[in-house]
């Protein structure tokens, strides 16, 4: 999945060329999954800021490697960042990125 670079202007000011509405789309497309928007969710409302993928599991209730596909499709699009620590990886979401979408979808939207 591509990583999310920069979009466009928001959606209801003015009509997307092909590009945009391609990158823009594929973007949407990594979070129209139920579980990797659970796991966006999860890392974003970490108190820490970040989680470690052995934490993502039982939330989730998948196995660890479903979990870790669906986090790399998010690290992939730019929404996560991971570090590696150890045995562990660590996520936290990319504000600017996610931000990226965010902008996207309009002024109404509260990023």
């Amino acid at each position: 999945m591509p990583e999310i670079t920069a979009c466009c202007a928001p959606l209801l000011s003015a009509p997307l060329d092909e590009a945009e509405a391609d990158e823009l789309a594929g973007a949407f497309k990594v979070l129209a999954d139920p579980a990797r928007l659970r796991l966006l969710s999860l890392v974003a409302t970490a108190p820490a800021g970040e989680v470690c993928a052995c934490d993502l599991v039982a939330p989730l209730g998948r196995s660890q490697p479903t979990i870790s596909h669906h986090l790399s499709a998010l690290v992939d699009s730019g929404l996560l960042r991971r570090e590696k620590r150890g045995r562990w990886a660590w996520y936290a979401v990319d504000a600017e990125r996610l931000g990226i979408l965010c902008r996207a979808l309009g002024p109404t939207v509260s990023c």
